[in-house]
């Protein structure tokens, strides 16, 4: 890891030396800075995000990391004495520190599965009913007549593009929460 401070980070961005610390930031897993100002935390992040191509998560729990927060992949906000300007600018929002383990070990996972297989569900969704009055206009001459009632094409679209994400998102847990926390190294096979 690599814990660096706001004069440290002043001297980087004004001395021309992203480059070098790029090259350090390679060899770490993690990157903290403290004692650094709103804009540096962005730039920070920004730097790291254009330069490795790497994915990004900032977390802040006060207005002075609003800007941190909105410029990674992922912003998390922790609701705490400061106010609430980090957590309404963030994409997830956890009360205390100690929830990001879950967060990111079995609320990640299980968001990267229903996410997945409710992309393939959609393209077959749609698929099926396009191929459907494909053919039908085979059968009827390619006349333009239709072969479904609009409201029937309604509840259609209605039923099947509602119903399903709301029991992925209550029903599929494919592995339970306790063993993603027991097992870590589980996140990685989805990716």
């Amino acid at each position: 890891g690599l814990v660096i401070d706001g004069q440290t980070l002043n001297i980087v961005f004004q001395g021309g030396l992203e480059e070098k610390f790029l090259a350090l930031t390679k060899h770490c897993r993690a990157v903290l800075c403290c004692r650094a100002t709103p804009l540096q935390k962005s730039m920070v992040v920004k730097l790291i995000r254009r330069q490795l191509k790497v994915m990004t998560l900032s977390i802040g729990d006060g207005a002075n990391d609003v800007s941190m927060i909105q410029a990674a992949d992922v912003g998390i906000g922790i609701s705490g004495q400061e106010g609430m300007q980090a957590v309404m600018a963030s994409d997830f929002a956890i009360s205390r520190f100690k929830h990001l383990k879950k967060l990111l070990l079995v609320h990640g996972h299980w968001c990267y599965a229903r996410l997945a297989k409710m992309v393939i569900y959609f393209f077959y969704k749609n698929v099926s009913y396009v191929n459907l009055l494909f053919w039908y206009q085979f059968f009827c001459g390619f006349s333009g007549s239709t072969m479904i009632d609009y409201w029937q094409m309604v509840f259609f679209n209605l039923f099947f593009t509602s119903v399903p994400p709301l029991l992925f998102g209550v029903l599929d847990k494919d592995v339970s929460a306790e063993t993603l926390l027991g097992l870590p190294e589980l996140y990685k096979n989805g990716q």
